[in-house]
């Protein structure tokens, strides 16, 4: 039990650090230096590619503001369900700043070996941003 809990502290710190002060730097106590993220994109992202994507989110949306909704962790194995919102003021990915305000949900699968994670799984629907932010529109036919 104290080894779920750690492990559940540690995702919680380091989120907060990461996605809510841009502490990047935090997410080394988390993961591990071989660390691979497996999103939507065709190749995973590795700790370096990781960081300087939340860098980049959070220079376009300075306001983010990302809260875990429910973690579970069992053995080495965690799921973190969470949701993301804050107001596009620069540009992102390509498209100038729409001023919107978007909330974007999703759940991460992260997998620990030892003290730190190696590998997440990470699913959310890009779609959702980008109807969000006006670029497409999503279920009209």
């Amino acid at each position: 039990m104290a080894l779920t809990d750690a492990r559940r502290e540690l995702i919680e710190k380091a989120w907060a650090e990461a996605w809510g002060q841009g502490d990047v730097d935090a997410l080394d106590a988390l993961l591990g230096p071989a660390y691979l993220r497996h999103g939507t994109d065709p190749l995973p992202q590795d700790l370096a590619a990781f960081k300087e994507a939340i860098l980049s989110t959070r220079a376009a949306f300075p306001d983010l503001t990302t809260t875990i909704d429910d973690i579970v962790v069992e053995g080495d194995r965690a799921a973190i369900r969470w949701h993301s919102s804050g107001t596009h003021t620069k540009s992102f990915l390509g498209v100038p700043p729409t001023e919107r305000r978007v909330e974007v949900s999703g759940a991460t699968f992260a997998r620990f070996e030892g003290e730190r994670v190696v590998e997440e799984h990470v699913t959310w629907d890009p779609r959702a941003l980008l109807s969000a932010l006006g670029v497409i529109s999503v279920g009209q036919d």
